[in-house]
């Protein structure tokens, strides 16, 4: 199943579509289309093919993008899987969505979905793979998770690496239209476990990949086991497309497609470091194609959209009751008419806690605003490490001569792999990537995104600067202000409150696992 499967995949490529590509210049369909929404696992823009990354074998995405529009300034409203999952399902910034808006908490069932809506419009819905996660949405009061009902039971016997998930995403796509009622519309959410951690490391050369040409992106080090990662992150990667392709040529088969609106994205960055749980490029930045009936294509779109944009876009598909209290803003007319949106001007992200990785489980709170041409971070918490403290220095037992184990790697935001061991490892070897991954920051962070995609030259105490700085850090306090964000309303620390049902580590103070923390809750 190894080089077989990526012949399988690039064969895929030239595969006609012809139905999809038929439909692109179509108007809107006479009866409600379906949507298939697939939705990857920490992938970053550009890793696919089309965005011009050839070891990223990505056929089906490419296709979407073929025959209908490429986005190339698409952004989740955090970098971190729970809260952006939330974002995209409400369209509302982590900071209107409380619990909801830090990693690993509850889902209120106050905040509306998008996924109700439909069901409530007369859509058919189901998810397989990931849903909203991870958290706890049972005791906050969901009968089922807030994506829909859930189609998991097809699982694989066998798989090609030990990284891969079992379930069988297209063949529970299958169950799911098998069980649709005739005559309804449908929209399936397909959310690959794929490319989250853990790799098995070579996978990816194992199974055909070649590191030939494989660009190490500068935040990180030149090295053979970076670009061995980077490959088994690819792998992953076209696992997430080969189901895609598998579900298109499903809809084909049936008839479906031509009525059926694709969206393929992703819910946060890649997991390196300097990447996923941080708000720089790699981090918030993520593909997006779109194509189906009603969408004039093949175009590629470069002002800035939020994830957040695709509750309303949804809605406006299937013709359903708008969500109340949104922050996204749909894109049918930019998708629909070409025109371009002189108004999408910018997109906002934030971020809270991620991991149990500072004493009191506490969060690294930051906001940011993303032009076409620059990327600005507000760091709320400057005096905190943004990736989670350090190892702790650990004590030697002088009597036996014998060191005693650490408790922790440190810096646990950053999710392990090879290459952050060999950055750990190395950290005087390659300084300026360590320092990256890991440093504290300034209270800004301003970035000329055109010159400096990988964030490396912070300019905000730059002089030739300091009109764009001020123009950022006002508009973006001007929308969080309007918005109710706790940070910047009251000054208010109510998110480091929330409870985290993951993991807990043996940090300092509290670290209660489901509890809140009452030294950070609201008193009024």
């Amino acid at each position: 199943m190894n080089k077989l499967l990526i012949c399988n995949i690039l064969i895929g490529s030239i595969m006609s579509w012809s139905a999809c590509t038929q439909q692109s210049h179509k108007t809107k369909p006479q009866r409600a289309p379906n949507i298939l929404f697939a939705i990857a696992d920490d992938q970053s823009y550009p890793y696919t093919s089309i965005y011009g990354m050839p070891q990223f074998v990505t056929p089906a995405f490419d296709s979407v993008a073929r025959h209908g529009v490429l986005f190339n300034n698409a952004f989740v409203a955090a970098p971190q899987c729970s809260p952006s999952r939330a974002a995209i399902l409400t369209g509302r910034n982590i900071w209107q969505l409380e619990e909801a808006g830090t990693h690993s908490s509850y889902f209120p069932k106050k905040f509306p979905v998008f996924t109700d809506a439909l069901a409530s419009a007369g859509y058919f819905t189901g998810y397989t793979g990931k849903a909203w996660g991870p958290g706890n949405w049972r005791d906050a009061g969901w009968q089922q998770n807030p994506v829909g009902p859930e189609y998991n039971s097809e699982k694989y016997t066998g798989v090609p690496t030990s990284g891969i998930n079992r379930t069988n995403y297209a063949a529970n796509f299958e169950r799911f239209l098998a069980e649709r009622p005739e005559g309804k519309p449908f929209f399936f959410w397909f959310g690959c476990h794929e490319p989250h951690r853990v790799y098995e490391y070579g996978s990816g050369l194992r199974q055909g990949l070649d590191s030939v040409g494989m660009r190490v992106p500068p935040f990180l080090p030149s090295h053979d086991t970076v670009r061995t990662d980077l490959l088994d992150y690819a792998f992953e990667v076209s696992w997430f497309d080969r189901h895609l392709k598998e579900m298109l040529d499903l809809l084909e088969r049936i008839g479906e497609l031509e009525n059926t609106i694709i969206v393929v994205t992703a819910d946060n960055g890649m997991a390196f470091p300097h990447a996923k749980a941080g708000l720089h490029e790699y981090g918030i930045h993520v593909p997006l194609a779109i194509c189906g009936p009603g969408i004039r294509g093949p175009r590629t779109i470069d002002v800035p959209v939020g994830l957040i944009d695709l509750a309303p876009t949804i809605l406006g598909w299937a013709d359903a009751a708008p969500l109340p209290a949104t922050a996204g803003e749909s894109l049918v007319p930019l998708l629909n008419d070409g025109v371009s949106d002189t108004s999408r001007r910018y997109v906002l992200s934030g971020r809270e806690r991620h991991t149990h990785a500072r004493p009191d489980n506490l969060g690294y709170p930051a906001r940011a605003i993303r032009t076409t041409d620059y990327l600005y971070i507000c760091n709320l918490k400057p005096d905190r490490w943004p990736m989670g403290d350090p190892p702790p220095v650990i004590p030697v037992d002088v009597a036996s001569g014998t060191g005693m184990k650490p408790i922790v790697w440190g810096f646990e935001d950053i999710d392990d792999s090879p290459t952050k061991e060999l950055l750990l490892t190395n950290r005087y070897r390659w300084p300026e990537q360590f320092g990256l991954a890991t440093a504290k920051r300034g209270a800004e962070e301003l970035y000329a995104i055109r010159e400096d995609p990988a964030c490396l030259t912070n300019l905000a105490s730059d002089s030739r600067y300091a009109d764009v700085l001020a123009g950022l850090r006002t508009e973006l306090w001007r929308v969080l202000a309007e918005q109710g964000d706790p940070r910047v309303v009251s000054g208010g620390e109510v998110f480091d409150s929330y409870p985290r049902f993951g993991r807990m580590r043996p940090f300092p103070g509290f670290r209660e696992q489901g509890v809140y923390n009452p030294a950070y809750q609201d008193k009024e």
